[in-house]
């Protein structure tokens, strides 16, 4: 077996490749995240309510913190439901 590969139950799979994607609150240089901008954290939840993870949206991990208190921020004064059903 050849250094730095692993044997795997598949045979001849082809491995898929993920660009690392960037934070778009670093890129915008943006420190706070304010739980009345809907607009903004409606693009970071699912059809169901929930908030979609960090290595989906591509989140840095202190702004998703800061991303999942806005939301519950706002699901709290009910500008969010807690699930759309």
């Amino acid at each position: 077996m050849k250094k730095g590969t692993r044997s795997s139950s598949r045979e001849g799979g082809k491995r898929t490749f993920y660009q690392k994607k960037i934070c778009r609150f670093c890129a915008d240089k943006i420190e706070n995240i304010d739980y009345k901008d809907v607009k903004t954290l409606k693009n970071l939840l699912t059809d169901r309510g929930k908030i979609i993870p960090s290595r989906i949206s591509g989140n840095c991990s202190s702004h998703q913190r800061k991303v999942t208190t806005a939301i519950k921020r706002a699901r709290y004064i009910a500008l969010f439901p807690y699930t759309f059903a």
